[in-house]
């Protein structure tokens, strides 16, 4: 599944492909966007991907 960040400021977006699934990812990110912890994913490499929650613009889940 593709997963696309805006970060604010920041003119490209991040991707990165997964092997979650599309309700974890959006469980993960909600809860790290409530608390104000980073974002942090894993893609389908192992690399990880942090994002701190106050530059995130968006978080776009792909389907299945």
């Amino acid at each position: 599944m593709e997963i696309t960040i805006g970060v604010q400021h920041v003119a490209r977006e991040l991707v990165l492909e997964t092997d979650q699934s599309s309700e974890k990812v959006l469980k993960d990110v909600l809860k790290a966007l409530e608390v104000g912890a980073p974002v942090e994913l894993t893609d389908t490499r192992g690399r990880r991907v942090v994002v701190p929650a106050s530059a995130v613009g968006y978080v776009e889940i792909g389907g299945e």
